[in-house]
This record gives structure tokens, C-alpha cells and sequence, in this order.
């Protein structure tokens, strides 16, 4: 005889929970409301944690940030209407980023549905383009399959995020539960997903010719797990290897054959070997416009293979020669066997001596000239985790803008899941929340913001959800008066009309102060190093406003419509020339 007990009668919203228990989830990121109160209420007979954030957009972060630092599914929830729309951008930051997460989301009870009922918005037709797929889900019984297979969804093939939309007579209704019975059909991959043995030699055979080979390192090799397979790779033809924004950590900055960052704000060097290689091996990573510049003449000489999960990635700006379409690390392990080894060094001998002066970002004590540098701050940063042996637990969080470039530039990454940023949408007030989320998933390590004075306040608010949570997170706030971006635009192509750039900014440290959280302005160098150690041993949250100068500027730069060789450097006259090299 079965069990009566077996298929418990729950509510809809204990069904949720119970669902959420059974798929690991441990966190979730929310805001509660009157079409999502049900499931709020069920909240307290399960061992989930809830983060109460200030504002729902925080919720999204959180849960992005959560994903990236664990590689698991992060998970966001907020009531109808207004609620719901304010995940969008965190929503959007994620698909652009192909980041795993399940947004979950309550709504108005189905007899209601369409009749513009208070707080109604049809938040699934809104975020039809920026999920990888959403769901409404009108019946109790559906809620623990739905889930289920939105977890699949997002974590299988590509990563992306979810939304699930749950009606409030669904979340009352009652209905048997069997977590077992709810499971998906097991991930079937695309048909094309499939990598022929001809096309592996087609690759191998463009790999065994090529005298100037080079590897873009993208975020795909974090989301496979590949990163001993590309190392592996890179070291037994001695390829050289270039990083894409998110794909910086996937490849260690220190090993002999990393190049460093590529792309409109890449390391000048990288630009040019990718202009000069006769073939581009592209492992996970887009061909996104902010890497090639201008279509028309990026890397003209080159063979392309690209390795990639997503076949609507494949041709789609750039045109391959050989595209490898299946999971990265499986497709890698493919190939190794079948690759022979090559121990000329000569084409990477050449792109190290393309460095010449401008190599100014590998000297450790970057000089001090009496002018406080975003980049002084962001290498000593670097240096100070470095020596008190705490590199590989530091994960650093930027928010978008100038300083999220001279991250890029001078924080060395030697390990995976050690930079969360927005790349694809560039998402302003990123962050502060992100970084919540990257708390929650890694406790036991260091977790810096690092923010310009814009965007920090446009999430400032989760400074109270850090307070009511207990994380000890870092605040590094880059302070110069601008956006700073925009600002440097602005000089570049509008003349110098600063338009709408300046920007006024509270007193961050009593704005922290007013929330619970100590900390500290620095405008000199001398005092960088102190004060972020002061910061990282506190054992508690801590904000360091940093003074910089006003009117720097992120080089290289590549101009809209520009060849990726065709860089703007720092100008002769600018003040960081008295002691550094042109970069």
C-alpha cells in the first residue's frame, strides 16, 4: 500500500517553497506585496533564507551576483505591478550576461486577468525578450513542474534567466505535491549542438598551420569549467591568450601566455596581435562590437574558430571558418588529444615586445606623483589582497563606467568568479546589490564594491540591507565629480561640453554613517593602502570614499566606428606621463 502521506496537500505557495528546498536553494532576494503575500506567508514553515531588499531592481542584482560568484541558480521574487517591472533591469542585466537565475513573481488572480485590475501588468509579455523563457502559471498543481523546469531551463545550454509568474488564487488553491513527479524531461540539447569529427579536424589542421595564433578567452570557459582544458590548450601550442571583459579570470592574468584584456578599452598590445593573427580561436566568448570595433576590418588576416553553446551566436557579427557548436570544456577535451604539441615561441615573443612602455600596468607601485588615480586605488587594492595572502578570496563587484575599466586594467584576476560586472547591458547601480548577492553566496570571502559616484547612488539604499544582514562588504566608492564616461566622451567627441555630466554627490561616509556603516575619505595615496586594510579586517561593512582627480581618462580607447588597432591614447600632456608611459 502507498503511503497516504506521500503527496502532501499543500498550497500553491508551500508547494513553491517546497519546490525551491528540493532544488538547493538556500537564498532568496524579495520584496513582499499584497499579489504575492501568500507566498510570503508560507515562508516561515521552510529553511529558506529571504533577503528584504529596498528596492526590487536590488533583488535582480542580488540574485545575478549570488549566480555568478556560486554558479548556481540565484533566485529574486517581488509582487505584481510595480514589483514586478522594477526586476526588469536586473532581469535584462542577466540575459545580456547569460547569468542563471529564476525571477519569480506573483499576479493577480486569474478571474481578473485582463481587466486592468489594481497592480496588474502583463510582466511575462514584457519580459518575453530579455528571458530565456517565462511562464504563467494559473494552477496550484502546475506551480512545482513550472519551477522545476524553470531551474532547467536556466542553467542548462546557455544560462540565462527565468521568470515565473503566479496568480494569487494559485498560490491559495491547494494541490498534492511530489517533488520526484514534478521533474522536467531530461535536458534534450539542440540538434545542432553537436561538434563532427570533421569539423575537430578542420580546427586542428587551421591550429597546425597558423604561425600567429591567438585564444579569446570569453565568460564561456567560467560557465563550462573549463579553464584547465584552456590552459592545457594554450600551453602545448604556446598560443597566446586574450580575455573579454567577463572572461577576465577565466585565464590567469599571471601565467606567461596571458595577454590581458581586449577590445575598446583592451591592453594595446592585445588589439594589435588580434589585428596581426592569421587565426583567431574564439572559446566562449561573442564577437560582442565593445571587442572587434569596426566589422569591417577586424583581424583581416585571421582564420576563425569558434567554440560556442549557442549556435545563434555563430556567424551572427563575425563569419568563422570552422564553428565548433556544443559545451566548451567537452568540445576542449575533444581536441586535446589530437593536438600536437609546438614549442616555438616566437609569435609570442613578438606580441610581448608590441608592450614596449606601455607596460607601465605590470609595474606592482604604480608611482605616486601627488595626484590621487582611480588606478592607484584599484592596484592597491590588488596589492594589499595580494600580500596578505587573500587574492584568491577576494571577489571584486563594479559598477559600470571609467572605474570599471581601470578594474579591468589593474586588478589582476588569476581566478574565476573573482570579477562580477555588468558587460553586456552595462547596468548602472549594479554593484552595491550584486555584491550583496556575492556575500550571501561566499561569506567566508572578501568582497569589495567598487563604484563610481553615479551609479552608487542609484542603489545607495541597499546600504541598509548590507546593515539589517550583517555582511561585511568593502566599499570602494571612485569619486570625481562626473560620469565619468559620459564625461570623458563628452571630451573626446562633443568638444567638452559637459552636458548633464557633472554630478553633486552626498557625504558618502556620513551618508554610510547614517545607515550603520563606518568609514573613511582618502585623497591622498599615501593613505590608500591603510584604509583599505583598516576596510577588509574589520570584520564589518565598510565604505572608503575616494577622492580622485576629476578629469582622467580610460586608455586606450577605441572611437565609435574605429578599427580595434585604431586607439586613442592618453594625451602627451596629461599629468600620470610625469612617471608613467603611454598605455
Amino acid at each position: 500500500m502507498s503511503n497516504k502521506n506521500a503527496n502532501p496537500q499543500l498550497t500553491g505557495s508551500e508547494i513553491l517553497w517546497a519546490t525551491l528546498v528540493g532544488e538547493g536553494v538556500t537564498t532568496v532576494f524579495g520584496y513582499p506585496g499584497g499579489a504575492i503575500l501568500p507566498i510570503y506567508d508560507a515562508l516561515r514553515k521552510f529553511p529558506i533564507h529571504h533577503v528584504l531588499v529596498r528596492h526590487e531592481q536590488g533583488a535582480s542584482h542580488m540574485a545575478d551576483g549570488y549566480a555568478r560568484a556560486s554558479g548556481q541558480v540565484g533566485v529574486c521574487m517581488a509582487t505584481s505591478g510595480p514589483g514586478a517591472t522594477n526586476l526588469v533591469t536586473g532581469i535584462a542585466t542577466a540575459m545580456l550576461d547569460s547569468i542563471p537565475m529564476v525571477a519569480i513573481t506573483g499576479q493577480v488572480s486569474s478571474k481578473v486577468l485582463g481587466s486592468d485590475a489594481f497592480q496588474e501588468v502583463d510582466i511575462t509579455g514584457i519580459t518575453l525578450p530579455i528571458t530565456k523563457h517565462n511562464f504563467l502559471v494559473t494552477r496550484a498543481e502546475d506551480i512545482a513542474p513550472t519551477v522545476r523546469l524553470a531551474f532547467q531551463i536556466a542553467s542548462s545550454g546557455r544560462p540565462g534567466p527565468v521568470l515565473v509568474d503566479i496568480t494569487k488564487d494559485a498560490q491559495q488553491a491547494t494541490a498534492a505535491f511530489d517533488f520526484d513527479a514534478a521533474a522536467p524531461p531530461a535536458y534534450r540539447p539542440h540538434p545542432m549542438l553537436r561538434t563532427t569529427a570533421g569539423s575537430i579536424d578542420q580546427a586542428i589542421e587551421l591550429i597546425q598551420q597558423a604561425q600567429r595564433p591567438l585564444i579569446l578567452a570569453g565568460h564561456g570557459i567560467v560557465e563550462s569549467g573549463a579553464r584547465d582544458q584552456v590552459i592545457a590548450f594554450a600551453e602545448r601550442r604556446q598560443i597566446p591568450v586574450a580575455s573579454t571583459l567577463l572572461g577576465l579570470g577565466a585565464f590567469p592574468t599571471h601565467h606567461p601566455l596571458s595577454l590581458g584584456m581586449m577590445g575598446m578599452h583592451g591592453e594595446s598590445w592585445v588589439n594589435h596581435a588580434i589585428q596581426q593573427a592569421d587565426l583567431l580561436l574564439a572559446f566562449g566568448m561573442r564577437f560582442d562590437d565593445r571587442v572587434t570595433g569596426n566589422l569591417a576590418h577586424y583581424a583581416p588576416n585571421a582564420k576563425k574558430i569558434h567554440i560556442d553553446i549557442d549556435p545563434s551566436e555563430i556567424n551572427k557579427n563575425v563569419k568563422v571558418d570552422v564553428a565548433l557548436i556544443g559545451d566548451l570544456r567537452k568540445t576542449l577535451d575533444q581536441m586535446l588529444p589530437n593536438l600536437a604539441p609546438h614549442s616555438d615561441t616566437a609569435w609570442i615573443d613578438q606580441v610581448n615586445a608590441m608592450k614596449g612602455t606601455a607596460a607601465v600596468r605590470d609595474i606592482i607601485n604604480l608611482p605616486d606623483n601627488g595626484h590621487l588615480y582611480a588606478a592607484h586605488v584599484i592596484n592597491d587594492i590588488w596589492r594589499e589582497a595580494k600580500a596578505a595572502g587573500r587574492l584568491a578570496q577576494t571577489i571584486i563587484v563594479t559598477d559600470v563606467g571609467q572605474h570599471q575599466m581601470w578594474e579591468a586594467q589593474y586588478f589582476k584576476h588569476d581566478t574565476p568568479r573573482s570579477l562580477i560586472t555588468s558587460g553586456g547591458l552595462g547596468t548602472m547601480g549594479f554593484a552595491l546589490p550584486a555584491a550583496i548577492g556575492a556575500k550571501a553566496a561566499c561569506p567566508e570571502k572578501d568582497v569589495w564594491v567598487i563604484a563610481g559616484d553615479g551609479g552608487f547612488q542609484m542603489t545607495a539604499a541597499e546600504l541598509s540591507t548590507i546593515v539589517q544582514e550583517g555582511y561585511a562588504i568593502n566599499i570602494a566608492v571612485i569619486n570625481n565629480g562626473f560620469l565619468g564616461m559620459v564625461r570623458q566622451w563628452q571630451e573626446a567627441f562633443y568638444d567638452k561640453n559637459y552636458s548633464a555630466s557633472p554630478i553633486l554627490s552626498p557625504n558618502f561616509v556620513a551618508l554610510a554613517a547614517a545607515h550603520g556603516i563606518a568609514g573613511a575619505n582618502v585623497s591622498q595615496r599615501k593613505d590608500v593602502t591603510p584604509t583599505v586594510t583598516k576596510s577588509r579586517t574589520s570584520g564589518k561593512p565598510f565604505l572608503i570614499n575616494f577622492q580622485v582627480e576629476k578629469e582622467d581618462g580610460v586608455y586606450p580607447m577605441i572611437a565609435p566606428g574605429a578599427a580595434l588597432h585604431e586607439m586613442v591614447r592618453r594625451p602627451t600632456h596629461d599629468p600620470l606621463l610625469e612617471t608613467a608611459e603611454d598605455e
